[in-house]
């Protein structure tokens, strides 16, 4: 979140897309129902009439797979009708900026596209420079190279009746949303956008989100109270695990995994440090080399020296792909012998999972760690499985719950909270600390005892969490996680003070302060409110970066400092002495000093995003299984994604699976299953596996409520009871009536409830830049069971 959940307050309007809040994050809606009180408005933008849609003021369907046309045609509506802000913009965006002029877009492709590659050279998609080799601006926005106007065309293809035809949205509530959201680009106004995995999970997801961020600049809603986008994570820690960089591409705190072509610290610090000409420009990852050897410090400590690279050859560089469907592809392949699997169940959450689990048979060995035996433990126990015929040793270790355990979660809106160990987990069940210093320490032992050929990474590793103790200090691992002034032993107070020289340290430099010498800042619980009064309570818990409540607030401000929203404003000069007033400002250079987007080299939020993979302006593409032609040009599939066409990567066609289909969560059970199948009080409520689907597809296939039903796609088929409900209606899209269905996730063949699980039916294809999975949108057939 680029704000947090009690700032929803704060909003004028809200638009929940992509997620069904008011089930999936009953929490959120508190704050949610205490905006509406205050007379702001509620829009819904679902495929199924959910109880979110049931509390909205405006409910938008449209069906899964086509966001990026529904928000194209609302921004398109606001640039045309001038609803937009002009002054943010020039400000604060890229709007003036001017594109090279060879930069160009046609029939669904941008310029540099290399189809046999199947991804973009990117030259033509950069600025103009003037002589000091800043990019050039056009304040008036009227150059026809400028952003804006760029931008502008490419959205005018968006008529209301393309996108009505696209999303099977009419078109009069396309015109009402974008009224009513449109109506916040008034400077004291402000929206939020919330959204989920609805949004994510496509092969387009990145660009989905680039569309909320787009339309939230066109109306001045970044860095305001009540404004931002905000993503409404499915865990209480996804937040934290992602800052501590669980996925592949990142080190912690953001910082870029080593490729291989960065085969010195030097190189990848040239390759990874952006560089800016502009005094104006505070370009923060200019600090890359500070943050960079500071890790490297937290990492190896005094065996990590200047001499060596600060051990920076102890680093893998990456070479390929090492997401969540290429690691399986590569298991299934014979490529991968071993996975650790901790706190996680892709033998039911995972994409394809028939692929997925036949993937695991051909390990040599898994580690599942988890509260009970999950599906990925046990799945040589599936249906139809001879586990005689699978030679993978399992090792299962039984883990302790979060309320069994000491430590820290960080949520949504970036709050990182200390929670403490309410009862001893039973049994020989233990915390994910001890467990994995227990693997360090036994590695280290073993490459001591017989080195191999590269040990160092191992042996030389930082490794020191309290001697002598069964349960690890957490507090040692927070206080590394800070980092330390190695020159005095003393932590440190913040990263403005991390050097590149060796003598600092931090773990993770967005948590350097965090756990300082005045205490443990997560553990803080003081509910005393900021000056402004809009919620931030700055005492309570704390919140990456420096403790900053909503990032990018200096956008908030006029270029003189005096906030826009005046009645809820965020930060505000208050003279050279007394300086900014209210939350921790991004940046306290005097207002005019510096531009407000600290974290980019322009200084600017980007309108024209030209570092993704797949186009600097949002396309609508259809998903990999789609029943109808794009729209929109002749590129039926977003051009860049990587398409797998292994065994059991098959791909249905609309001749023989007509019906779409998507995926989703209940209130009642948790991700994949194995904390709440094993609850009887949970289990009672939602005891089966079912499919929701319209009374019109019903009556069809002559299926009746509580019906058993077959689902099938190209990967496989499930059975579930039908729940035939008017929550979904068929879709009208390019003059064809097209029906939808849903399916919950939750279910496998362990614990106290059972069921066939969704994703037998979910394809291997993943969004272009993240390879997130395609489970929002895919093609299947429903037929009522006989006998």
């Amino acid at each position: 979140m680029t704000n947090h959940w009690i700032d929803i307050k704060n909003a004028d309007c809200i638009m929940i897309i992509g997620s069904n809040a008011a089930e999936n994050h009953p929490i959120s809606f508190r704050w949610v129902n205490k905006a509406m009180e205050n007379g702001a408005k509620l829009i819904s933008v679902d495929p199924r009439f959910t109880r979110t849609s049931s509390r909205a003021d405006i409910y938008a369907p449209i069906r899964s797979g086509s966001d990026i046309a529904f928000v194209d045609g609302v921004m398109n509506y606001i640039v045309q009708n001038n609803l937009f802000n002009q002054e943010y913009l020039v400000d604060h965006t890229n709007a003036s900026f001017l594109v090279n002029t060879q930069f160009g877009f046609s029939d669904g492709l941008f310029t540099g596209y290399d189809g046999s590659k199947r991804m973009y050279k990117k030259d033509t998609w950069q600025y103009q420079l003037d002589e000091s080799g800043n990019p050039k601006k056009d304040p008036t926005l009227q150059d026809p190279n400028c952003v804006f106007q760029l931008l502008k065309k490419h959205l005018s293809r968006y008529t209301l009746e393309k996108v009505s035809s696209i999303t099977g949205c009419p078109a009069e509530l396309i015109v009402e949303v974008a009224k009513t959201y449109g109506a916040t680009g008034a400077k004291d106004k402000s929206a939020t956008i919330m959204y989920a995995m609805g949004t994510t999970q496509h092969t387009v997801g990145t660009q989905n989100v680039r569309t909320y961020a787009m339309l939230q600049l066109l109306l001045g809603n970044v860095g305001v109270a009540g404004g931002g986008i905000n993503a409404l994570r499915g865990e209480s820690n996804v937040q934290g695990s992602t800052d501590m960089a669980i996925l592949f591409h990142i080190l912690p705190g953001y910082l870029k995994t080593p490729r291989v072509e960065n085969q010195t610290l030097a190189e990848y610090l040239e390759m990874w440090t952006p560089k800016s000409n502009d005094p104006k420009s505070a370009n923060w990852w200019q600090h890359t080399p500070k943050y960079t050897v500071s890790l490297l410090k937290a990492f190896w400590g005094d065996h990590a020296t200047k001499d060596n690279e600060f051990a920076y050859q102890y680093l893998p560089k990456v070479s390929a792909n090492y997401s969540h469907i290429s690691m399986f592809e590569a298991m299934y392949d014979g490529v991968i012998k071993g996975l650790i699997c901790m706190g996680q169940n892709p033998a039911v959450g995972g994409p394809n999972v028939l692929k997925e689990r036949k993937a695991l048979e051909k390990l040599d060995w898994l580690v599942a760690v988890d509260l009970w035996e999950t599906e990925t433990a046990a799945f040589w126990s599936a249906p139809g499985v001879d586990p005689k015929k699978i030679g993978t040793e399992v090792f299962m270790l039984p883990a302790a719950a979060s309320m069994e355990k000491e430590g820290s979660i960080t949520n949504s809106g970036r709050w990182s909270q200390w929670r403490y160990t309410a009862v001893h987990p039973p049994g020989d069940a233990k915390s994910d600390l001890w467990i994995l210093d227990q693997i360090g320490k036994e590695l280290k032992k073993l490459y001591q005892a017989d080195t191999g050929p590269f040990p160092g990474p191992i042996v030389h590793l930082n490794w020191n969490y309290g001697p002598g103790r069964e349960e690890p200090d957490v507090h040692l691992v927070a206080k590394e996680i800070n980092g330390y002034d190695l020159t005095t032993g003393k932590l440190m107070a913040s990263f403005g003070a991390l050097k590149d020289d060796g003598t600092t340290s931090s773990g993770n430099w967005l948590y350097c302060a965090s756990y300082t010498e005045a205490g443990n800042m997560a553990a803080r619980r003081d509910p005393t409110d900021a000056p402004n009064k809009i919620g931030l309570y700055p005492k309570w818990s704390w919140c990456w970066p420096v403790n900053r409540r909503i990032i990018y607030n200096r956008a908030s401000c006029d270029l003189q400092g005096n906030p826009y929203a005046p009645h809820k404003w965020v930060v505000k000069w208050t003279g050279p002495e007394t300086k900014w007033a209210g939350d921790v400002p991004d940046g306290g250079w005097p207002p005019g000093d510096k531009y407000s987007f600290i974290m980019k080299p322009e200084g600017h939020a980007r309108l024209f995003g030209f570092g993704l993979a797949d186009g600097p302006f949002p396309e609508h593409y259809e998903p990999l299984e789609a029943p109808v032609k794009n729209a929109m040009s002749a590129q039926q599939l977003n051009p860049v994604v990587k398409i797998w066409s292994g065994e059991m990567d098959d791909v249905g066609t609309v001749e023989k699976y007509p019906v779409i289909a998507t995926t989703y969560r209940v209130t009642e059970h948790w991700q994949a299953g194995q904390m709440t199948r094993n609850n009887s009080w949970l289990v009672e409520l939602m005891p089966d596996m079912f499919v929701e689907m319209s009374k019109t597809l019903a009556q069809a296939k002559g299926v009746k409520n509580g019906d058993r039903v077959r689902i099938k796609t190209a990967r496989g088929e499930i059975s579930a009871y039908a729940v035939v409900t008017a929550r979904f209606k068929p879709f009208k899209l390019n003059g064809k009536s097209c029906e939808q269905i849903g399916l919950p996730w939750h279910y496998g063949y362990k614990g106290l409830a059972t069921g066939h699980s969704a994703n037998s039916l979910t394809p291997h294809v993943g969004d272009a830049n993240t390879m997130i999975p395609e489970y929002k949108a895919f093609l299947c057939n429903v037929e009522k069971e006989v006998g």
